[in-house]
């Protein structure tokens, strides 16, 4: 999936927008949005009205009916447009994802004893539960979990990133995705998914739109929006039920037709959230495709935005996820650059993170370089599980690094001793969250390597920004009790929990729900499944087991486990744009009603005129310019329903009191203006 930024909309998105705006013209799509509906059954019957004029039955004049009933019509068709502009980014990354999806061949073996022998079929032909074999420069045919061997992997048709990734049998980066490539070497797949049911297939369905059901919070809105309506009809026909009765009184005729008051009950109603609603939802879905996380509903985007709780892993998502050597500290009146050689001439062939940074650590401190294992016939002895150590023999002599309980039982078994000072040592690194490494040379101890967590930068203005907007960051932890508080301290989070199993998870976040918590967290192993299942919203690592992805709600093709915290913006962000267009949506019907209202009645009630003060030229000028506006003003959000409100790390109040502030006093007097601008232009050119 392209993960690049692009524009609002292109010209051939914009173009086949325009395609699909007539396209949503059918009574069934229409109904789906009950607001809408009542602005397209308006349009219809002054269509109607229209026509008739011409047999001789004149609700108004010919001109100023076709007029309304062409602005009816364009107003429908601005917001087919402006939900079809938000389905087209998704459009546009469906087809490309389709483009991805082919029929290839699969190698279906029978035996996992005998993978020599198998048999060609079609990969639509491929059942769960089917065993497939795929060699170097062969698209996997289907999802599943790696079952035997190792392969890289290039996933750029999914991802979008170039790099390949490592998928191996066991632990947590075993699961595959159709349509992705063997880079390198083989891997035995057993399938998971049935034809029409994979990855790729929900993927597709959920970016363009077609499995998107309205949230709790739009069904909501749009019950609110009805009832508003209803109002609007009630006091519409009232309206000219009163009017009806004034005219007769005074002996006049009706001077308010149908087609003016329905007009009126369009301006009316509240056209403008109507009309965004559904693109608003469906453009904070392509907000989240385009950061490649695919949420598999509307609901969890809604929950991204309005929890308080993010539970978050240590490793990668708060510090760097490798330990660094940070200092050497010498014991037993060893020199410091004799500690360094040690631990340099021990870490040479130490491939990790953390060797690769103590030889770093010992050039920058002490200056020590050019050394080669090929140098000195130097025999690297690895480390190991029941070891816990490692190290070098060279010319007659034993260096090792390791665990301080595995170094000191190595010292003791050669009659060695492990002073207290070295105790000291060990246990102040512990207490500041490092990992203590100690080294002895020839069964004598040197010295203590502190390895330490490094912590992100830019993560504590990140959780200081969370906590503004009344987040709690806890975080997850397989380390100690010590260990944890120090690096939660240091990365200012709110909490933490250590020495994290799978059970300790799932009550955690069970208890802060039964407060009324609304928990976000990730994750990527089968042992994580519990958990995302029961979180509110559960991000899955693309690169983690197909159990992972079936517990939670998103999936981050990434597998980057910051990506909760932007999840969380793009929800909010959702949220302050619906709240924000409806807000100004609803203080709009206000400003029109004071706006049309005076100068519709001035005919029958002269006095009104004191209250007509934007001085609109009459009735009929009055109510085309209104209904132009309401017309243009869906035109004229459909960017900022797509790009969505500037989003800021403020609290709700805070929030709520800018948005009444900026959307709602902006509500009333855009109306006010523009309606006065409109009705001078159709003055000017002798519109009315």
């Amino acid at each position: 999936m392209e993960n690049k930024k692009r524009a609002i909309a292109d010209k051939s998105m914009i173009m086949r927008a325009i395609k699909d705006s007539f396209t949503k013209l059918s009574p069934k799509t229409q109904a789906e949005n009950p607001v809408m509906l009542l602005v397209y059954i308006s349009a219809i019957l002054t269509t109607l009205l229209w026509l008739v004029s011409y047999t001789g039955y004149k609700d108004a004049a010919s001109s100023f009916t076709f007029a309304i009933a062409l602005i009816l019509w364009l107003t429908v068709l601005f917001a087919n447009f402006a939900e079809a502009i938000a389905e087209g980014r998704g459009k546009a990354q469906a087809d490309s994802l389709r483009a991805a999806k082919k029929d290839v061949e699969a190698h279906k073996i029978e035996s996992l004893s005998n993978k020599e022998e198998f048999v060609d079929i079609p990969s639509t032909s491929l059942g769960k539960g089917d065993f497939v074999i795929v060699r170097a420069g062969e698209q996997i045919p289907a999802d599943g979990e790696v079952i035997e061997g190792a392969a890289s992997v290039d996933e750029s048709a999914i991802t979008g990133e170039s790099a390949p990734v490592i998928r191996e049998s066991g632990g947590d980066r075993s699961a595959v995705t159709g349509g992705t490539t063997v880079l390198s070497d083989w891997i035995v797949v057993e399938v998971t998914h049935d034809p029409g049911d994979s990855f790729l297939d929900k993927m597709i369905a959920m970016v363009e739109g077609a499995a998107r059901k309205k949230t709790p919070n739009e069904l909501a809105l749009q019950i609110f929006l009805i009832a508003l309506s209803i109002i609007f009809i009630l006091v519409t026909v009232s309206l000219y039920t009163y009017s009806s009765f004034s005219a007769a009184q005074v002996g006049i005729d009706n001077p308010t037709s149908v087609t003016t008051l329905v007009a009126l009950l369009v301006c009316l109603a509240p056209t403008t959230i109507g009309a965004l609603l559904s693109a608003i939802g469906i453009a904070g879905m392509s907000r989240l495709n385009q950061a490649n996380v695919l949420a598999m509903s509307g609901r969890a985007i809604e929950a991204a935005g309005d929890v308080d709780i993010l539970m978050l892993d240590k490793t990668g998502t708060i510090t760097l996820g490798n330990r660094q050597a940070y200092e050497l500290i010498p014991v037993d009146g060893c020199h410091p650059h004799d500690l360094a050689d040690a631990a340099q001439l021990c870490s040479l062939a130490d491939e990790t993170p953390e060797g690769r940074s103590v030889v770093v650590l010992a050039k920058e401190k002490f200056n020590i370089r050019a050394r080669r294992l090929e140098d000195k016939n130097m025999k690297f002895i690895p480390f190991t599980a029941k070891t816990r150590m490692s190290g070098v023999d060279f010319a007659g002599h034993e260096i090792r690094k390791g665990a301080a309980d595995s170094i000191k039982e190595y010292v003791l078994g050669y009659g060695g001793t492990y002073s207290h000072e070295c105790e000291q040592a060990v246990n102040m690194i512990a207490n500041q969250g490092g990992t203590p490494l100690v080294v002895a040379k020839d069964h004598k101890i040197m010295g203590v390597i502190h390895l330490k967590d490094i912590i992100k930068s830019g993560v504590q203005e990140k959780f200081s920004d969370l906590r503004k907007m009344g987040i709690k960051t806890i975080m997850i932890t397989g380390d100690n009790p010590l260990t944890a508080a120090a690096i939660a301290a240091e990365a200012g989070v709110d909490d933490f929990l250590a020495e994290a199993t799978p059970e300790g998870k799932l009550e955690m976040i069970r208890d802060f729900q039964a407060k009324g918590h609304l928990v976000a967290m990730t994750g990527d192993g089968t042992n994580d499944a519990p958990a995302l299942a029961q979180a509110d919203v559960a991000v899955a690592m693309n690169s983690g087991t197909q159990a992972a992805k079936e517990a939670g709600n998103m999936v981050d093709l990434d597998s980057s486990p910051t990506k909760l915290i932007d999840i969380v913006r793009i929800g909010k962000q959702l949220l302050m744009t619906r709240g924000s267009l409806t807000t100004f949506s609803i203080a709009n019907d206000v400003a029109k009603y004071f706006a049309i209202i005076p100068a519709l009645f001035i005919g029958l009630y002269p006095e009104l005129q004191a209250l007509n003060v934007m001085s609109l030229h009459s009735s009929q000028s009055a109510i085309l310019s209104a209904i132009i506006y309401n017309a243009l003003i869906i035109v004229a959000l459909i960017p900022l329903a797509l790009k969505g409100v500037k989003y800021r790390e403020v609290s709700a109040s805070k929030l709520l009191s800018r948005n009444l502030l900026v959307y709602g006093i902006g509500g009333i007097i855009t109306p006010f203006i523009c309606i006065k601008v409109i009705d001078m232009l159709l003055v000017v050119c002798h519109l009315v």
